[in-house]
């Protein structure tokens, strides 16, 4: 395999296209992170030592015990059951049942739809080819960690002309996939790869901070080694070429016109018609594996009019912008939280207020510090120097003030649900005996109107799909 200038020129394409999607990806790892619980780790900063710290460690540093009430992953399920019961209405066509039994779509696209909701990308991949459970169309969700794509504002993806993802595997893997039955192949793989892991060694780093949490371009986990697969639009040379015999068009690359011009020259001889050609230019879509260094592993090059194996939905993809549901609830489920935690702290500290403590009735051994600390707690024991004659122990016991703080949960919890397009008839609640069944299934279509374009959006990816699924297997 030949180390060729352009290959080195694709790496690098790829990596800053990479580059390019990071601010996405730091925004999808904040929205997973509030899906599933993780809701105090945003980054605020100490005014104390003025270092930045997360959220719940300033509020644990303010005596605070940080609380969460994920509303967030409720919302999600609700969408994907709502989902699920409209799949359940929907017939797959029988040209396309095999498929999705082999690949188990219906819960691939249920995952799908949980990762469109969190991130606003759906992303998935179609080929078909051989793997362990045989020859046939799959069809693979795409981690958006690991995808990238250029600066796209098209909602239908047309103006799409890169587009990859970053692969790991063994190198037995990698070896099996793009050396065929060719040995010579198969050691050139594995030795390009011992050469990127022998400089990777040599130039090592201390790593003993874990794993980092975004994946690493050039880097692959350990026992694992990085293939970069990129799919680039560019223009070739095409002929055009019409066989009158067999009365078949046909498109083929400019490398075959010796091929043809051969051809002609036996059908003059045999007074048969000849191939008519015409010469153009056109776009045909390039795809290759990569190893870091630029090492071509594999090339491909999709027939003209054939497009790259990536089906993706960006939504809303307005001025080239990604904007998920789960974005639009962020602030109100951060408020939630706080307002949660803020009530348990009144209700913890209903006996506490701005303690005026006597220096002299300080007992022996004991600091301000130490007092501060106990008073903080709520069933906290401070002892003290009695007056004469004073009486003791004491408890000390207030009412909590009323400031609102319940109602403007309420509020918040409200608002979480406008926003969202989520109502309690979409939810299930609210359902009384009297209601009878078709005002129900009313207030659950108009409770659907607000999720309408999210899952219409989806399911027009999905039908997509499945005609880049009938394409591959025809």
């Amino acid at each position: 395999m030949k180390l060729l200038e352009k290959e080195e020129r694709m790496v690098m394409t790829a990596r800053r296209l990479w580059e390019e999607c990071r601010d996405l990806r730091e925004r999808r790892r904040r929205y997973k992170r509030y899906t599933y619980g993780r809701q105090w780790e945003d980054m605020v900063r100490d005014p104390d030592t003025g270092l930045e710290v997360t959220e719940g460690t300033a509020c644990t540093k303010g005596g605070k015990k940080p609380l969460t009430n994920n509303l967030i992953r409720q919302l999600v399920k609700c969408v994907i059951g709502r989902f699920r019961l409209m799949r359940e209405e929907t017939e797959v066509a029988d040209d396309l049942k095999e498929v999705y039994e082999a690949n188990s779509l219906d819960e691939l696209d249920c995952r799908l739809l949980e990762e469109f909701l969190i991130s606003g990308c759906a992303i998935q991949r179609v080929e078909r080819c051989r793997r362990l459970h045989g020859e046939g169309t799959w069809v693979d969700n795409v981690n958006p960690d690991t995808f990238f794509v250029n600066r796209v504002s098209d909602p239908r993806g047309w103006d799409v002309e890169s587009v990859g993802q970053l692969l790991e595997m063994s190198v037995q893997e990698a070896a099996m996939r793009w050396a065929g039955d060719d040995r010579r192949r198969a050691r050139e793989i594995a030795e390009t790869y011992r050469e990127i892991a022998a400089r990777e060694a040599a130039t090592e780093c201390d790593r003993r901070g874990g794993e980092p949490e975004e994946p690493q371009f050039g880097r692959a986990r350990a026992g694992k080694c990085r293939v970069i697969e990129l799919w680039t639009l560019e223009s070739s040379e095409l002929l055009r070429v019409h066989d009158p015999e067999e009365a078949r068009y046909y498109e083929t690359g400019a490398e075959a016109e010796a091929q043809i011009e051969r051809e002609n020259r036996r059908r003059r001889r045999k007074g048969r018609k000849e191939l008519m050609t015409r010469w153009e230019i056109g776009m045909r879509w390039h795809g290759r594996y990569l190893a870091p260094d630029g090492t071509v592993l594999w090339h491909e090059v999709k027939a003209a009019g054939e497009s790259h194996p990536f089906v993706m939905k960006l939504y809303p993809l307005i001025d080239g912008e990604v904007h998920s549901l789960v974005e639009d609830v962020v602030d109100q489920q951060k408020y939630v939280n706080r307002l949660i935690t803020l009530i348990d702290h009144m209700m913890g500290t209903a006996a506490k207020g701005a303690l005026l403590f006597p220096v002299n009735q300080l007992a022996q051994g004991w600091t301000m510090a130490d007092i501060g600390e106990q008073w903080a707690q709520t069933d906290g024991l401070i002892p003290y120097l009695p007056r004469i004659n004073e009486e003791g122990p004491k408890q000390l016991s207030t009412q909590v003030a009323d400031v609102g703080a319940k109602d403007l949960l309420k509020l918040e919890m409200q608002l979480f649900h406008d926003v969202s397009g989520v109502s309690d008839a979409l939810m299930g609640k609210s359902v009384s005996g009297a209601l009878g069944a078709e005002r129900y299934e009313a207030e659950v279509r108009n409770a659907t109107v607000g999720l309408a374009d999210v899952l219409e959006t989806f399911r027009g990816m999905l039908r997509k799909r499945d005609e880049r699924v009938l394409l591959v297997r025809s």
